[in-house]
């Protein structure tokens, strides 16, 4: 009689599984709650400790570390003296392992959650089960995945279990296993000064792409699965999602977020935004964030940082827009957008404010670093000139700095009212960021007379600051530190501009 271990933490489909291993007249070897879940649908069960001889001991960190499992599942079964080493033993061979992990990815996943209780989702047991099966797969079965317990009972039932479903089922448990450990070491790694000396990255494909940036070029949506991530996308409507919509769509998402108790809309294109606003409603932000460049928004990625409802819908109908995003959408919304057969509507979770890295693919390597979090403590914040800024230019301000942190650099964000109304993006100096923002504002319709400016790195000389007087701009933020801060200070003050120095760049490359 063959015999199976099964011991999983994803109970997905175990019972039908073990109901029909059983049926073909497998013996089914488990433990603990997976044991007890198996016995409850009216499948027999040997006990692991039936197998083993001891019983499992310290709340069950020790259940399957023994002989008696490994043993049976590493021996080779063409190997006369493996074979006589079992029988003399007493042990009898284990023809498939079936287990899945400790939920710690999952765990790690939950805010706040406690350094012991994520010590305790390290499954010990487990990998090394797996690891052993998957090494011998030639004489053992390995199944990680629930969803790979189908094709498995199909092998079965034919009597045909090929060379290449063991060996694809043996390469899954190592990637999986693979990704357990990376997943381990980045989180205790966390609490180090340094970036960790050695660091794994595990990725699991989740979506093949028709292409890459260009149609020569591969492509596939891989993920970490650190939690509120492209794993828990929902197209809603629409063709396929392109690697560039995916890149506009991760620009979006990320420029809304520094706004999450007041209704954002940003308009996306090229990774960048053309328009970025607040309102009182969602149909309020996106007809402030359209205005920004309406001719821009043409074919872009527009994203919300809420619920979005029938009324937003309708004013979005005359806009061609590749890919509409937000957490979610009213059931009538999705009505409205399904009038467009092509537009993609997807929810997607706005990201947390967790530590995670970031990581820009070099020759041979990655570059490593913590990912970029838009600054919003006002504790550096100082301002530098004789004039301090009004109470609405200071609103304008706190919503010009949150909004240029999601605009390449060299980045110039003009903003009136909390709506950015010109944006100078990806320029080679400071000075032609802040002339094409001036002259997208006023190619769009818009007065920069009393407007406010947010440069998301230092002015290095004053002529910035000239050319923001000469558009009427009344207040200027900017991160302070340049060696020319005096003489850029001066400039401001000679055009009664008020300058507040934040104390930190909003920069990204």
């Amino acid at each position: 009689m063959p015999r199976a271990l099964i011991s999983v933490s994803d109970k997905r489909g175990v019972t039908q599984f073990a109901r029909e291993l059983a049926a073909m007249g497998w013996e089914i070897v488990s433990t603990g709650g997976t044991a007890h879940v198996i016995t409850q649908s009216g499948v027999a069960v040997t006990g692991i400790e039936e197998v083993t001889g001891f019983p499992e001991i310290m709340d069950g960190r020790i259940k399957t570390l023994h002989p008696a499992v490994h043993a049976s599942v590493l021996a080779r079964r063409t190997s006369e003296a493996h074979m006589s080493q079992l029988e003399a033993h007493g042990f009898a061979p284990i023809d498939l392992v079936a287990v899945n992990l400790y939920p710690f990815r999952e765990t790690i996943g939950i805010p706040d959650v406690k350094f012991e209780e994520a010590i305790e989702q390290i499954d010990i047991g487990g990998p090394s089960m797996l690891r052993s099966a998957a090494k011998n797969h030639a004489f053992v079965l390995a199944v990680v995945d629930p969803e790979d317990y189908e094709r498995v009972l199909a092998a079965l039932r034919e009597n045909a279990v090929s060379d290449e479903l063991r060996l694809q089922l043996a390469a899954k448990v190592f990637s999986h296993t693979s990704a357990y450990d990376a997943a381990i070491a980045q989180y205790l790694a966390k609490g180090e000064e340094d970036l960790p000396a050695m660091m794994g990255l595990a990725l699991e494909r989740v979506q093949a792409l028709r292409y890459g940036e260009n149609p020569t070029q591969r492509a596939a949506l891989y993920v970490t699965g650190e939690g509120r991530g492209f794993d828990e996308m929902c197209q809603l409507h629409g063709k396929e999602l392109s690697f560039n919509n995916l890149l506009d769509i991760e620009g979006a998402t990320s420029a809304v977020a520094p706004w999450p108790d007041r209704p954002a809309c940003a308009v996306i294109k090229h990774t960048t935004p053309c328009g970025i606003a607040v309102g009182a409603t969602p149909e309020s932000a996106y007809r402030r964030a359209l205005a920004t460049d309406p001719k821009s928004a043409f074919g872009s990625v527009v994203a919300f940082n809420t619920v979005v409802d029938a009324a937003t819908a309708e004013a979005m109908h005359d806009l061609f827009v590749e890919v509409v995003v937000a957490p979610r959408f009213h059931d009538d919304a999705v009505a409205v957008y399904k009038r467009k057969k092509n537009l993609r509507v997807v929810e997607l979770p706005l990201a947390d404010s967790r530590p995670a890295l970031d990581f820009k693919r070099v020759r041979g390597g990655f570059l490593v670093q913590d990912r970029f979090a838009a600054s919003h403590d006002e504790s550096e914040w100082k301002t530098v000139t004789k004039r301090e800024p009004t109470e609405s230019e200071w609103y304008d301000l706190r919503f010009a700095w949150a909004a240029v942190a999601s605009v390449k650099s060299n980045a110039i964000l003009l903003a009136k009212d909390e709506a950015a109304i010109g944006i100078g993006a990806g320029q080679m100096s400071r000075v032609d960021a802040a002339f094409l923002a001036v002259h997208k504002a006023r190619d769009a319709g818009h007065q920069t007379q009393g407007a406010v400016l947010a440069s998301d790195a230092f002015f290095p000389f004053a002529d910035g600051v000239e050319q923001a007087a000469e558009a009427g701009i009344s207040a200027i933020i900017q991160p302070g530190g340049s060696v020319r801060d005096q003489e850029v200070t001066a400039a401001a003050d000679a055009h009664g501009i008020a300058m507040v120095f934040a104390g930190r760049r909003q920069f990204r490359h």
